[in-house]
């Protein structure tokens, strides 16, 4: 009897049920965990936190922020204190001390405290400095002596040279910079002259006039440089540990000055908001460790609309033929099964074919065809943003491909029948009936192709992906966008951080927040992706997709 219930209870599928539901339970358990560790680390990152001075039983001080506590269990000696454990703290000053964090047993601590005259100094180079401000100089004159007197003279200096800092970025990125594509376009401009044999005295003559004027401009616009590098020099700074050790900064070296143990919180959230406005809108520095990662976010965004233009188009068109035009057959069903197979190909197999074909053989071709006066440097014979997105387009396709043939499938039958019944040939109700009424399944195809494309590395590292791009594709210089130029990648960036840094701690918090990003931009992605296609449902509600 007891056997014949068991039976009935493996029957029924009651067990399997409870197993999916604990599966799919234990899943979004599991990926809510990964969210909600990332959004901590990453969110806390940005907040400002108190300078904890630390008095040791040798006499001696230390001060920085508060990083980590381990517990240490010493079960050889039993009389250590239970619970006693160490302290890990940012210390900062890497020209002082060697190095940006320090561990502290608890029982070398005689007594801790949070002063409030002390500054954080965030600077463009040797990360952090934690302090106080001794004295502010100017040449050699002392402007202004004393802790609190070097600390309010500092703020406005501080803001000066952060804008005489925005006037040599303009001077050169914008203006020094198309100086020197100008030359190089008239550079290039003589060589293919030369190349063809039209290159007489005369015109070499008006080029070398042209390249003379440019040069003199570049010249003006360098002493230009010159005289506001050596603005930046003009104050300086003694900075004293809490050791009193003292270290000589030049103002311009130092990009805010902070006093968090005096704030209150609504200065915090100020500042907190700041540090997120200065990580999404400013570019990286220290290795990638500091700054801001706006040019990582702007190639993964840029990477992934061209590689959505190229993929859409391509996938919608192989699937049509092989739905609505294809006959049914052993060869139809081999390059299914070709497609299918495909979209399980390892990512970095596309990177080498995108290498060897698009990069080598594509790009190496529109070099020679094209840009021959640029030659030996490739044009568009090395990795670029181009080849990177057509990669992750071929990359996807099948994802495409897959979704738009069960968007085809999922148009009523009567559609069709209705349209040709009318008059329209087969191309016509394919246009305007068909497609638009497939296009949910058309765009969740173009959904999942963006979610797998955003993550991808291994590709990249091969097409086109680089640690610190000088340029970005898109900018004022006609022609505007250029597909030809290198890019970072915010996958590339939490790679390169996480296993490229010679800081790996001060590097950790950098991978949460590039890792929260790289998140929150898939998701944005996505959530446009899905609006325009229920948009799309809406408006052809008598659709069964």
């Amino acid at each position: 009897m007891q056997a014949v219930s068991l039976k009935k209870f493996f029957d029924s599928g009651t067990l399997f049920v409870w197993m999916c539901g604990a599966g799919l339970a234990l899943s979004l358990l599991m990926i809510g965990g990964l969210l909600a560790l990332i959004f901590i680390n990453g969110m806390g990152y940005f907040w400002p936190k108190d300078l904890v001075q630390f008095t040791l039983h040798d006499g001696s001080y230390v001060l920085g922020e508060v990083t980590g506590h381990e517990v240490i269990h010493d079960s050889v000696n039993a009389d250590s204190p239970e619970g006693k454990g160490r302290i890990q703290l940012k210390v900062g000053n890497r020209d002082l001390y060697g190095l940006d964090f320090r561990w502290i047993d608890e029982s070398h601590i005689q007594a801790q405290s949070t002063p409030t005259d002390v500054v954080f100094l965030e600077r463009r180079e040797w990360g952090n400095f934690y302090g106080r401000p001794h004295r502010v100089m100017q040449g050699d004159s002392v402007v202004a002596s004393g802790h609190q007197e070097a600390t309010t003279a500092l703020f406005p200096l501080i803001d000066r040279a952060n804008e005489i800092h925005e006037d040599i970025h303009y001077l050169e990125r914008s203006v020094i910079g198309d100086i020197n594509h100008e030359i190089e376009a008239q550079r290039l401009s003589l060589r293919a002259l030369e190349l063809e044999g039209r290159a007489n005295q005369s015109e070499v003559a008006t080029r070398e006039q042209e390249v003379a004027v440019l040069q003199s401009r570049y010249e003006a616009e360098a002493d230009k440089l010159r005289v506001l590098y050596t603005q930046l020099e003009e104050y300086s700074v003694v900075l004293e540990d809490v050791n009193g050790t003292t270290k000589e900064l030049a103002v311009g070296q130092i990009i805010r000055m902070l006093q968090p143990n005096a704030m209150g919180v609504g200065e915090k959230v100020w500042a907190y908001l700041g540090n997120v406005w200065t990580v999404l809108s400013e570019e990286p520095r220290e290795a990638n460790t500091e700054g801001g990662i706006f040019p990582a976010i702007f190639g993964t965004v840029l990477m992934v609309l061209i590689m959505s233009i190229a993929v859409v188009p391509f996938g919608v068109l192989a699937a049509v033929y092989l739905k609505e035009y294809a006959t049914q057959g052993a060869l139809v069903r081999i390059v299914r099964i070709a497609v299918n197979n495909l979209a399980g190909v390892p990512s970095i197999v596309f990177g080498v074919f995108g290498l060897g074909f698009f990069v080598y053989a594509v790009g190496g071709s529109i070099d020679a065809l094209f840009f021959p006066e640029a030659l030996p440097n490739p044009t568009f014979g090395t990795g670029g943003m181009l080849w990177a997105s057509l990669t992750l387009a071929l990359m996807t396709v099948p994802v495409v491909i897959v979704a738009t043939e069960e968007g085809l499938s999922a148009v009523p039958r009567e559609y069709r029948e209705g349209s040709l019944a009318l008059g329209a040939t087969k191309l016509e109700s394919l246009l305007r009936v068909v497609i638009p009424c497939a296009m949910p399944g058309i765009l969740t195809g173009l959904i999942l192709a963006i979610s797998r494309a955003t993550g991808e590395v291994a590709p990249l590292m091969l097409t086109g992906v680089v640690k610190l791009a000088p340029s970005m594709p898109l900018d004022g210089t006609f022609p505007f966008l250029h597909l030809d130029r290198k890019f970072m990648h915010l996958g590339f960036h939490i790679y390169d951080v996480g296993f490229q840094s010679p800081n790996v701690e001060a590097a950790k918090p950098m991978v949460y927040v590039t890792t929260l990003i790289l998140v929150g931009v898939v998701i944005i992605l996505n959530l446009a992706a899905i609006s325009i296609r229920n948009r799309m449902r809406r408006k052809y509600a008598g659709s069964t997709i």
